[in-house]
């Protein structure tokens, strides 16, 4: 199918600035040609709107479907399946077109968008997480029996619990084996876990670094959730190459991100939501109060990155019923950020990230036809994109969605 598109100010995210170049034309899912006539399928008058990349989500869990964490438990794959789908479409819906997986399993989704079985965006995905005994991503609850030798390994579908230096590299191996395009692993306490206080450090450098090998042998590198400053030098001390939330980063765990050209991931929004959402739906007492220090230490946690030069990425990590909130990041980072900082952490960072880098994330020839429309100039007002009403269109793949 070939697109025109008129009338629109194109975001060149090279200048950071709109321009009105003529008509934009896209042909099998790609932009074909920018300021030039052309016969098309399918004609759009912008009428002066602000035309946009797709969004970028870098930190998302579609296998977390849900914020009610014992049906997690008990959910056949029929129901996960369902939720997923549904989550999957009101995410493009919203304008996110490509999403990066923190963990989880979601083969199974990504088979059904790409066989047009159901409606949702380009995924990119680590696969399973990997964690320690009683480590943020031990979903597992209750008593387990004693493992009967140190190499013994458990998995769900949202992670792998493995210890020591030789059961990660396994781990690694086996979700590079089934797919995945990067590694995630766990390095710290976390705010939905039942097992671990917040401030815990998880996993020991020789840990880290058969992970980071086995991912450098793949080509591709190693994500991290981590909040305290311990667990994120740690982490990038022993090549990981990217921190996911790092709420409670100091001085120190900046200059070290930054000294190793490792980027950090912020998702403000999800810790908003947890207190908004998980209280009303009887988040555990535990939970929220985690959640709060998250949340209190979030925004000075992007003064700090920005002030020791760390290169920041945009997600949101929002689970289930939160996701309906992904646009809020916006108005969240607009408080400490400006609109091209933001702009360049979805637009400029994420692309890297998924290793997309002139594919997304542009309006160029040759890169992916997945675009938003929307009346708000983001320049002038980013946080308005979290408005339910900011968008007005948007297309994926060349197509536009319904």
């Amino acid at each position: 199918m070939r697109l025109l598109i008129r009338n629109a100010r194109r975001l060149d995210v090279d200048t950071m600035s709109f321009v009105e170049d003529g008509p934009l034309l896209a042909e099998d899912g790609h932009i074909l040609a920018i300021g030039e006539e052309a016969s098309a399928d399918r004609e759009i008058d912008a009428k002066g709107s602000f035309l946009l990349p797709g969004f970028i989500d870098a930190h998302v869990h579609f296998r977390l479907a849900t914020l009610d964490f014992a049906r997690l438990q008990r959910w056949s794959e029929v129901e996960f399946g369902i939720v997923m789908a549904r989550l999957a479409r009101e995410t493009l819906r919203r304008g996110f077109t490509t999403v990066r997986d923190l963990g989880g399993d979601v083969e199974g989704l990504m088979r059904a968008i790409r066989a047009g079985m159901a409606d949702g965006p380009r995924i990119i995905r680590a696969g399973r997480m990997l964690t320690q005994t009683g480590g943020h991503g031990d979903a597992e609850s209750g008593p387990r029996p004693v493992p009967t030798c140190a190499c013994e390994m458990r998995h769900t579908a949202f992670g792998i619990v493995a210890d020591g230096p030789d059961a990660v590299r396994k781990a690694a191996r086996h979700n590079l084996r089934d797919g995945s395009d990067f590694i995630k692993i766990h390095v710290s306490g976390g705010v939905a876990s039942p097992a671990d206080p917040l401030e815990s450090v998880q996993y020991t450098p020789a840990e880290i670094m058969a992970a980071c090998e086995e991912a450098r042998h793949r080509q591709t590198y190693v994500a991290a959730h981590a909040y305290s400053p311990e667990s994120i030098a740690m982490a990038v001390e022993n090549g990981v190459h990217t921190i996911e939330h790092g709420n409670m980063i100091d001085a120190g765990a900046a200059a070290a991100v930054a000294r190793h050209g490792a980027v950090m991931v912020p998702t403000l929004s999800t810790y908003e939501a947890m207190d908004l959402v998980g209280r009303k739906m009887g988040f555990p007492a535990a939970n929220l109060a985690k959640n709060s220090k998250v949340l209190d230490a979030g925004l000075r946690s992007l003064e700090i990155a920005r002030e020791a030069g760390v290169t920041l990425g945009w997600g949101t990590d929002l689970i289930g019923e939160s996701q309906s909130r992904q646009r809020r990041e916006f108005a969240i980072r607009a408080e400490v950020e400006t609109p091209e900082e933001i702009l360049h952490a979805m637009y400029v960072v994420n692309p890297t990230l998924c290793g997309l880098e002139g594919k997304i994330g542009t309006l160029t020839p040759g890169a992916a036809a997945d675009m938003v429309l929307t009346t708000i100039d983001p320049l002038k007002n980013i946080a308005a994109l979290g408005e339910d009403d900011a968008i007005e269109r948007v297309i994926h793949r060349g197509k536009p969605v319904d």
